[in-house]
């Protein structure tokens, strides 16, 4: 096996270097045609149509809405079942990134829209890599032991309120029921130095929830705000309060409570009856998440009562934490620096930004990792914009960027960690 294992090796090297253009264009199509959280169906069609013309044994769609899973067999017996996931869905985000591929898309039907869409937390990237992945693992495909999924997700930015979504929703639809994977593994492109990989054991993603206040008074008229009950400065104070509900969780546990959009009813001459806000907590120790949501709420019922009005409270959308166990990263470990080089392989702190695929990774094992695609460098543990380079753009920022001369070290990853999985033979890290 191992003979086997290095010539495969060898073979998959070629095979991602000859599609470094195609990989390439792919991301630049979806950047340029990005589509909102359970509204991908021309990013889903894109997919299904690369993924055929790989030669994959089956191509499944509409999974849980807008979702592929691609299936390829190996050549070669085996039972492992390597499952490499992108997310597929953009954000309402006017882009300013400066590239000439930007999206200048407007989608005037999604809910509370109209907004503009754009790929600003690089899941064009993850998309273009997995799909590449496959033609690449597909060209080797006699020379692989047992089965590899490629697995398409939507909404992992979250879903409508009102609408089902995310790696949750495909698991409830038994996307990876047949075969069910022994390893679920990605990375998410980040404001690291170009094609440095970050790994953290324990939970390197934070716990998740989306908030929903809605403060009620008495509508009247903005000349008579003594005939009515205003909700307004209530809601300001309970904006203002959240800023100081870290201080009732202990200092070494890192949250934060953000309200990201305000909702009023009223009019400028007019008093509304309700304010809503909308927000999300994050909590890096998921512990910590009842006592977060339940000072949340004290405090907003206590702030409306305070100025005459009520507050109801409400969480959904709960994402887990993503947890990478140390037998997993173990395993990792050796593939990633064999193709990255050992000093491009960090150990990174715990983010407060979140990702679903913590639900593929707590059913199946595996582990999800951070991958640099900006110009910069590790300079006294900290980040240093590059000397002529565009410099540090958070994900979720107009401004984020992403160098196209990352993604081909991207693909190695995917793939070698693939092989690697599929032709290994020591035993695998129990489940959760």
């Amino acid at each position: 096996m191992a003979e086997t294992s290095h010539d495969v090796r060898a073979a998959v090297e070629r095979a991602a270097e000859g599609l470094r253009g195609d990989l390439i264009a792919w991301r630049h199509h979806l950047h340029a045609h990005p589509e909102l959280s359970n509204r991908e169906a021309q990013t889903a069609a894109f997919v299904a149509e690369k993924l055929r013309a790989a030669g994959l044994d089956e191509v499944r769609t509409a999974i849980a809405g807008h979702g592929v899973v691609g299936v390829l067999r190996g050549g070669l017996p085996g039972d492992r079942v390597a499952a490499l996931r992108a997310d597929m869905d953009a954000l309402p985000v006017a882009e300013d990134s400066g590239v000439d591929f930007a999206s200048t898309v407007v989608d005037a039907d999604y809910p509370g829209g109209p907004f503009p869409v754009a790929h600003a937390c690089g899941h064009d990237c993850h998309t273009a890599t997995v799909l590449a992945s496959a033609h690449v693992l597909a060209s080797v495909r006699e020379q692989l032991p047992g089965t590899v999924l490629f697995v398409f997700q939507p909404a992992e930015e979250g879903p409508p309120v009102d609408e089902t979504g995310g790696a949750q929703a495909m698991l409830d639809a038994g996307a990876l029921a047949d075969p069910e994977p022994t390893m679920a593994f990605g990375m998410h492109v980040c404001p690291l130095p170009v094609g440095v990989i970050g790994y953290r054991v324990g939970n390197l993603y934070a716990a998740s929830c989306l908030v929903k206040i809605v403060v009620t008074g008495q509508q009247v008229h903005g000349s008579m705000p003594w005939l009515g009950i205003d909700p307004m400065p209530a809601a300001a104070e309970i904006i203002s309060g959240v800023g100081q509900l870290y201080r009732q969780i202990p200092a070494y546990n890192a949250i934060t409570v953000s309200i990201g959009h305000v909702e009023d009813v009223g009019r400028f001459n007019i008093i509304g009856q309700t304010v809503t806000l909308w927000g999300t907590i994050r909590c890096t120790d998921e512990n910590d998440m009842a006592t977060v949501q339940a000072n949340l709420r004290r405090l907003a019922e206590h702030h409306a009562a305070a100025y005459g009005c009520t507050a109801d409270v409400g969480y959904d959308q709960y994402v887990p934490p993503v947890h990478n166990r140390a037998e997993w990263i173990d395993t990792l470990l050796p593939t990633l620096m064999r193709v990255v080089g050992d000093g491009n392989v960090v150990e990174v702190p715990p983010a407060l930004g979140y990702d679903d695929v913590s639900v593929f990774t707590r059913a199946f094992g595996g582990a999800y990792l951070m991958f640099g695609v900006q110009d910069l460098r590790i300079e006294n543990q900290g980040l240093v914009p590059s000397e002529g380079g565009r410099g540090l753009a958070p994900n979720h920022s107009p401004r984020f960027y992403a160098d196209d001369d990352a993604l081909l070290t991207s693909l190695r990853v995917h793939v070698h960690v693939a092989v690697d999985h599929l032709t290994g033979t020591a035993p695998l890290p129990p489940r959760a």
